[in-house]
């Protein structure tokens, strides 16, 4: 019983690990991207979710984001510190991938959290979520360095996570199907990084 209660466990934290986290992702990075564009452009896109009701858009951000993303990480932390590492003895790239997926993984938690800490936490106490604030957090060149690692890491962590979705889901199950999958992953991964580097930079 307890082994299928994990095996639940495992595939309902790869499903949100998709849907709907990785998909807030690729929502949070384009959102973001608009900064390339410039201040006003920016302000406009975030500002336009302050035409949401509060009370709906709270209830979106607990259901569709914070309590699917508490569970992923949270669930995530077990499997990294359960996980058997062999890239020692067997250093294939996708030992490398089940690895970096891991520690990526843990990362996240630190660098989400502080995220979340420096902007929506200070909204919730006055401050203003705009194109000053994150001007303001990446002037400091450490900060600048935490934020592209940071998106570098979520990136990855969604690009590669697709692929182990596919796997663990059996949609791939050839190792052609896989070899596909990892080369649409890496496209995916590239993509999202160039956006999200090239969103963080237009700050500085």
């Amino acid at each position: 019983m307890s082994k299928d209660r994990e095996f639940l466990w495992r595939r309902l934290h790869s499903l949100l690990g998709i849907i709907p986290v990785g998909l807030f992702l690729v929502f949070h990075l384009s959102l973001n991207f608009t900064a390339v564009g410039g201040e006003e452009t920016y302000n406009n896109a975030t500002g336009a979710m302050g035409l949401v009701p509060h009370a709906l858009l709270l209830i979106m951000e607990w259901v569709i984001i914070y309590i699917p993303l508490l569970f992923h990480a949270l669930y995530g932390i077990y499997v990294a510190f359960t996980a058997t590492y062999n890239t020692k003895r067997f250093g294939t790239f996708r030992n490398w991938m089940f690895s970096l997926q891991r520690f990526t993984g843990i990362f996240l938690v630190v660098f989400i959290a502080w995220h979340i800490f420096q902007t929506r936490v200070q909204k919730a106490f006055g401050a203003e979520v705009n194109f000053d604030m994150i001007q303001e957090i990446v002037s400091n060149p450490w900060m600048l360095a935490f934020y592209i690692v940071g998106i570098l890491s979520a990136t990855f962590h969604l690009a590669n996570g697709v692929w182990s979705f596919l796997v663990s889901w059996g949609i791939t199950q050839s190792p052609k199907s896989q070899k596909i999958a990892t080369y649409v992953s890496m496209i995916i991964f590239v993509i999202l990084s160039v956006m999200g580097v090239g969103a963080i930079l237009a700050f500085v």
